[in-house]
């Protein structure tokens, strides 16, 4: 990774901590953002479980199994920040049973973040049947050793004097030693697949990605077109499990 690319990281990684840091601090805007980062979690892992079987079949059994516990780490981080909402009486919007219009439709399509992240390829192209392995064994890397770091911050500004609070940073914390596990992991499936310096190659080149999407997602707010959109409604009675959370 080159200065510039090193300097711009360290430049969006603190623009984004400051961001997300006043999102889940602010309890007007704290549902908004624990429905995103549920809708993420739980929504990789039909993604997760579908590789894990592909690495089965392709006789990688230690890959397999360690796609295997991703995704299952993934399902329990999903009802984790589905019960900090249950907690402030909210849960994430089905949009599957909601009208579909232009503006629905629109916000459907890929984030800027990443389609500048995955430019140049296609959505055909990064499919679990078909995705090179490189790619996504760095892309995720990527993505995962980051959200370990944002997570752990994130949960550093909520207080401890309030048991809602609380509890959201106890599940927080241990996320994000979650994401660092993961990081790990990927980490070394590369380095079973190739040279310690294809594989910095390799990670450099998923971290320039990576500034670029989050110099691309902060151009589309600055611009105005960063429209953010509900995700959550009134929520109903619940019986999500509340030792997830210190678990």
């Amino acid at each position: 990774m080159n200065f510039l690319t090193h300097i711009l990281h360290l430049a969006g990684s603190g623009v984004f901590a400051y961001y997300s840091a006043a999102q889940i601090r602010d309890l007007k805007t704290r549902p908004n953002i624990l429905a995103g980062f549920q809708l993420a979690e739980s929504g990789s892992v039909p993604f997760l479980t579908a590789l894990s079987d592909r690495a089965a079949a392709e006789g990688d059994t230690w890959l397999a199994q360690k796609l295997t516990k991703h995704a299952l780490d993934e399902t329990r981080h999903g009802k984790i920040f589905a019960h900090a909402l249950q907690q402030l009486d909210k849960q994430v919007i089905d949009f599957k049973r909601q009208p579909q219009t232009p503006s629905t439709k629109k916000s459907q399509q890929r984030s800027p973040f990443f389609a500048a992240f995955f430019e140049g390829y296609s959505q055909e192209q990064l499919k679990p049947a078909v995705i090179d392995w490189d790619v996504f064994m760095a892309s995720t890397y990527i993505l995962e050793l980051d959200a370990s770091k944002d997570f752990a911050r994130m949960a550093k500004v909520l207080p401890d004097n309030e048991s809602t609070a609380r509890n959201l940073k106890l599940g927080m914390l241990n996320i994000a030693e979650d994401e660092t596990g993961h990081a790990a992991y990927l980490y070394e499936a590369m380095m079973r697949r190739m040279s310690a310096t294809e594989v910095q190659k390799l990670v450099d080149m998923w971290r320039t990605r990576k500034v670029n999407a989050v110099l691309a997602m902060v151009g589309g707010i600055l611009q105005g077109n960063g429209e953010t959109r509900s995700l959550v409604q009134d929520s109903a009675p619940s019986e999500i499990d509340s030792e997830l959370v210190a678990t």
